[in-house]
């Protein structure tokens, strides 16, 4: 299996879990910023809500993924008021033709002080864990 790692953050909390999932998987974890090189089994995709929504930059990253080098798009992130962004990145994911997998990590994250502390070293343990699942 081969594995990528991208996360879209602003306040540092998605990429925590970014870096502890890539560090199981034994790849780097970048930011969306950075495209997908290679073909992958499957793309670990960390986002957020923001404004009710994903970002942006989310969608033109998803928009600009080619079918062929990835296999799936594994959905994780964090969020303080809002739960699983998975939907929008699927709405997405469908339109360009990439397969979403049905599993998906998600917890709690700090915004403006709801969930203070949050994502914390058990979320970021449990990150890691979820993503043993798929070696």
């Amino acid at each position: 299996m081969s594995f990528a790692v991208r996360y879209y953050t602003k306040t540092g909390n998605t990429k925590r879990l970014a870096e502890a999932m890539a560090k199981e998987l034994g790849v780097e974890a970048l930011p969306i910023s950075e495209p997908i090189s290679e073909p992958v089994d499957y793309l670990f995709l960390g986002n957020s809500y923001y404004a009710f929504n994903i970002d942006p930059e989310v969608k033109e990253f998803v928009w600009g993924l080619d079918r062929n080098k990835v296999g799936q798009i594994v959905n994780f992130g964090s969020a303080a008021m809002l739960n699983s962004t998975y939907k929008k990145v699927k709405a997405e994911a469908d339109k360009v033709g990439v397969a979403m997998c049905d599993k998906e990590f998600h917890c709690k994250g700090e915004f403006k002080g709801i969930h203070k502390g949050r994502p914390n070293d058990e979320d970021v343990r449990a990150a890691a864990a979820f993503a043993r699942e798929f070696l």
